[in-house]
C-alpha cells in the first residue's frame, strides 16, 4: 500500500509509526479519524513576501474573508493539484484550523499556504506582491478563457455571498469572470478556484 500511495516514504514509514492507547490518541487528535491514524507534524512558518515572492511561473490563489474552513481546506486541496505557488487566506479563518486540513487532505505540506486577518493597502503595488499582476474574479469581469491569466498571477478570490471587497478589485490590474448560465449567481469557492487554475492549466505547454 505504502509502495502505491506514497512511494517516497516506503522503507521508512514502519520506522515511523507508533501505536498509543485510545485515550493517549484522543488526546493528541482535536478531529478523531475514521481511520484510527493520524500525522503528527510541525506547521511551517510562512510568511506573506515568501509566498508572494515565490519565482514560480504558476499563480498563486488569495482567498478575501472566506466563510467556511472546509471551503479553506478544499481550495488547498485544488490548488496543490494543479501546482499552485500557494495560498494566501485573509480573515477571520486561519487556512491551518483541523477542518481546514481534513478538508485538504493533509496538502497544507505540498505548497505554501499563509494567512492574514485582512486585506492590506500595502499589497496594492506590484513591487509589494513580488511582481506579481493580481486578477479579480469577479463577475463584473471580462469572459475567462485559457490564456488570459497571466504569468505568476495572484487570483483573488471573495467568498460566495459578499464576493470581493471594493478596495481589492480597485487594487486589480484586471478582472476575469467565470463564464455561468443565467439564474446562477456564484460557485462554490473551492470549484470557482478549481475552474480558473485549470484555464491557467489548459494554456501552458
Amino acid at each position: 500500500m505504502t509502495a502505491a500511495l506514497a512511494p517516497d516514504l516506503a522503507g521508512t514509514l514502519d520506522s515511523n509509526i507508533t501505536v498509543v492507547p485510545p485515550q493517549v490518541f484522543r488526546q493528541l487528535s482535536p478531529v478523531l479519524p475514521a481511520t484510527g491514524v493520524i500525522a503528527i507534524a510541525q506547521r511551517p512558518q510562512t510568511s506573506l513576501p515568501e509566498v508572494f515572492n515565490n519565482p514560480a511561473p504558476a499563480p498563486l490563489v488569495l482567498l478575501e474573508n472566506p466563510r467556511s474552513h472546509g471551503n479553506l481546506g478544499a481550495v488547498v486541496r485544488v490548488a496543490a493539484a494543479v501546482g499552485a505557488a500557494g495560498v494566501i487566506a485573509t480573515g477571520e479563518h486561519d487556512p491551518w484550523h483541523p477542518s481546514a486540513l481534513v478538508g485538504a487532505a493533509g496538502l497544507h505540506f505540498a505548497l505554501p499556504v499563509a494567512w492574514a486577518e485582512q486585506w492590506g493597502k500595502e499589497w496594492a503595488g506590484s513591487a509589494e506582491r513580488g511582481g506579481r499582476p493580481l486578477v479579480a474574479i469577479d463577475p463584473a469581469g471580462a469572459p475567462l478563457q485559457p490564456g488570459l491569466i497571466p504569468e505568476r498571477a495572484a487570483l483573488a478570490f471573495g467568498s460566495e455571498r459578499e464576493g470581493l471587497s471594493r478596495e481589492l478589485r480597485a487594487a486589480a490590474d484586471c478582472c476575469l469572470a467565470i463564464p455561468m448560465q443565467p439564474g446562477v449567481s456564484s460557485l462554490n469557492l473551492a470549484t470557482a478556484v478549481a475552474v480558473a487554475l485549470y484555464a491557467w492549466r489548459l494554456a501552458r505547454p
